[in-house]
Order: C-alpha cells, then sequence, then structure tokens
C-alpha cells in the first residue's frame, strides 16, 4: 500500500511540474509498472528470447546499456471508440517463449507505461519515454494501445534538429477530419498538420483501395509522399525495401494484416498482408540502420481466437525486427572503399546522376543534391533505391524515386 502511494505520489508530482507538453527530465522508472511474474514463470529454456534480455520483473534494467527497449503501451481507443483490452502482456507471453535470435543481445524490457488521467497526459509520457531513449541510443519498441500512440512517437522527434521520414503500414490511411471521429482515424492527419514541421516524407504500406477516400491518396500525391496498395506491395515485395529503408520511424497496424492470420483487431480486414509478408516488412525495417523507433499497434485480445494467434503473428514481427536489427552492416559512409560509385549521363537536368552500390550487402542509393543553403536537407540527400532505378536512368529515364524527393527538397 505504502509503495503504491509512493508511485502515485511521485507520478502526481510529474504531471505538476509539466507545462505545456514539455516535461522536466527524470527516471524513467517512474513512468513504468513492472511486468507481472506470471509472464515468465513458464519459462524454462535458457535459449528462450526472455532469458537473454534484462526485464523489468524486479527491478528496473540499466537502459542505457541496451540497444532496443521493449515498451509496453495502452489504454488507447479502437476505431469503433471502446476500449483496448491491453495486448501488451499477451503479446510478451508468446514473444518471451521464442528461441534467441542472431547476435548477443542487449535488449531491456522496461515494462509498460502508466496511463495518464487522460489520453493527452498519456500520449505525452509515451513522446517522453521514446525522446529520452533515442536520445541515448536505444530503439524503443511500442508494443499494444492504438494506433494514435503514434502521434506520440512522432513528437519523440521534435527535438532532434533533423527532419524524418515515417514508414506507416496500415489497411487505413487514418486522414479523417470530421468532427466526433475516433482518434486513431485520424492520427495521421495531425502527423501532417504538426507544427513546427519537421516531417520530410511520408510512406505508407499496404492500404486497401476499397477502405479509403481517393482523396487522401490525392492529398499525399501533390505532397510527393508515397502510398502503395496492398496488392502493388504483393507483387513484388523486394522493391518495397528501398522505400522501408528510408524511414526514421516504423508504425504498424495489425489492420493491416488479414483477419484469417490476424484476428486480434476490432477492425481486422478478410483481405491485407499475410503473417508471412508482415515479417519481411518488419525484417527490412530491422535491418534499417536510419530506423530509430517501432511501434505495434491496435492489437486487442478480445477479437483474438482461442490460441491467441495474433499475438503469435505480432511476436514474431517483432522477433524478425530485432534479428534485422543485429544483422545491421553500418552502411552510412558512402566514400568508403565499400563502395562501387555510379555516374550516369541524362540526356537533361540533371546532366548526370550518381548512384552507390554496397559491396556488403549489394543494396543501392542515389544521390538527389539539395539546393544550396539548405543543409538542413544534406543527410535525406543521397536516398535508398534499386537495381531497377539504375537501370532505368541508364535508359535515360528519371527515376520517380529521384523526382519526388528533389520535389521535396527545392
Amino acid at each position: 500500500m505504502i509503495k503504491t502511494l509512493t508511485v502515485t505520489v511521485r507520478v502526481f508530482l510529474f504531471s505538476v511540474f509539466c507545462e505545456k507538453g514539455n516535461f522536466i527530465r527524470m527516471d524513467l522508472k517512474i513512468f513504468f509498472s513492472p511486468l507481472d511474474e506470471e509472464l515468465v514463470t513458464g519459462v524454462k529454456s535458457n535459449n528462450s528470447f526472455f532469458r537473454n534480455i534484462k526485464a523489468n520483473v524486479d527491478s528496473m534494467p540499466d537502459y542505457k546499456q541496451a540497444d532496443i527497449a521493449l515498451v509496453g503501451v495502452g489504454k488507447g481507443k479502437n476505431t469503433n471508440g471502446t476500449e483496448v483490452i491491453e495486448g501488451h502482456d499477451v503479446i510478451r507471453k508468446k514473444l518471451f517463449s521464442l528461441k534467441k535470435g542472431y547476435g548477443a543481445y542487449k535488449i531491456a524490457d522496461l515494462g509498460n507505461i502508466r496511463p495518464g488521467m487522460d489520453p493527452d497526459e498519456t500520449h505525452g509520457r509515451v513522446k517522453e519515454v521514446c525522446r529520452i531513449l533515442m536520445e541515448n541510443n536505444v530503439l524503443p519498441i511500442l508494443i499494444g494501445g492504438s494506433h494514435d500512440l503514434d502521434y506520440a512517437q512522432f513528437q519523440a522527434y521534435e527535438d532532434m534538429d533533423k527532419l524524418i521520414s515515417l514508414l506507416n503500414v496500415d489497411a487505413f490511411l487514418d486522414m479523417e477530419e470530421e468532427a466526433g471521429t475516433a482518434a486513431n482515424r485520424q492520427h495521421i492527419h495531425k502527423i501532417l498538420l504538426h507544427e513546427p514541421n519537421y516531417l520530410f516524407n511520408y510512406s505508407h504500406l499496404a492500404y486497401q483501395s476499397y477502405l479509403i477516400d481517393q482523396t487522401a491518396i490525392n492529398i499525399l500525391e501533390k505532397l510527393y509522399f508515397e502510398a502503395y496498395r496492398v496488392g502493388h506491395l504483393r507483387s513484388n515485395i523486394s522493391e518495397m525495401e528501398p522505400i522501408i529503408r528510408n524511414a526514421d520511424m516504423l508504425s504498424f497496424d495489425v489492420t493491416a494484416i488479414k483477419s484469417s492470420d490476424a484476428p486480434g483487431s476490432a477492425n481486422a480486414q478478410p483481405f491485407g498482408l499475410t503473417g508471412e509478408e508482415a515479417c519481411q516488412i518488419c525484417w527490412y525495417a530491422g535491418l534499417n540502420e536510419k530506423l530509430s523507433s517501432a511501434g505495434f499497434y491496435e492489437y486487442d485480445p478480445a477479437f483474438d481466437d482461442g490460441s491467441e494467434k495474433t499475438a503469435s503473428v505480432v511476436a514474431t514481427m517483432i522477433w524478425y525486427f530485432i534479428e534485422g536489427y543485429y544483422h545491421r552492416k553500418n552502411e552510412q559512409n558512402f566514400k568508403t572503399n565499400d563502395y562501387m560509385k555510379f555516374v550516369v549521363s541524362m540526356p537533361a537536368e540533371p546532366e548526370t546522376l550518381s548512384f552507390y552500390k554496397s559491396k556488403l550487402s549489394e543494396k543501392w542509393w542515389m544521390e538527389v543534391p539539395f539546393p544550396e543553403g539548405r543543409e538542413r536537407y544534406a543527410r535525406n540527400c543521397i536516398i535508398p533505391c534499386s537495381y531497377s532505378d539504375y537501370q532505368m536512368a541508364t535508359k535515360g529515364e528519371l527515376p520517380e524515386r529521384y523526382v519526388n524527393t528533389h520535389a521535396r527538397l527545392i
């Protein structure tokens, strides 16, 4: 009782000293509830995922020593406006029992963020936790809660003095404007309108045409952003890899996965990604060295089947994301001998296009010069591309990736 009262007072004092959403810097553990011991009592194998991480069961792990931090979030609302039953621990139970993957794990499970008095306060806590973790070069993986929590995930980048690219995987576009619409159907609209504007690129994967308003697609196109139907993605998923490799932030709505593979969502659809395709996207995202946060949203155990199939799918997606992370090759310095440079002469402006190919991974990048005096765009001027973009350039055609990126730079 005394311990509970102490935590309550500390959280209250934290709230008092907040001003306009700008939080004072404090010890992260006041945000979190520890994990229930029942989650881990049945995990006996020394080679299990759980036995190879540090978890907030008896005490808070030192997140500053971690590469990745698992963070449970909840107390949101799903698309029909009802409360999302906490699903983070159901996903954890599946994840903890999986076998450890590649590499020397430095992973901390910090527990579950205590919900605030209202959604805004909860969002503020998610934002602050993500900001502190990223400032310490720790990649947060948010598990559970409604999809609008990715707005808090996005806000965590606000003070980092860089333009970022967001990758969203969802069957819907979530750009509704009507009053009274559930928050998780408006969050992308809020991100696009957020001030100050530090969003450089927005990419949307796996939308379903019959579920969205064509006007929203037109808006994205006018902003030179990217949106790909689930059918387009499925026809050549390897062409999606450069798009995923360009993201700083991943937001994944379980609704993007078809209901036969993932029924555990209030708005599950009969069509969509397979579980395997979702894992492939997560593998690509984990490999992406730019990517610094990830969120997996909208899982609701109340809609899952008896075997908790959706929780198993999401746990496996997270496992593949982490597996990709520990296969990163530190491919960021294009001036080293690890790259081959190809310069292609063009029939019109620009006179040449420069491409880079990694000798380590055989991945491709393309250079898009930024205007003089706009150095803030420097980190976005060499963009991931595919071999097909290079082939297009050799035929004298400008790749669409070049056109869209150049339009955003000027």
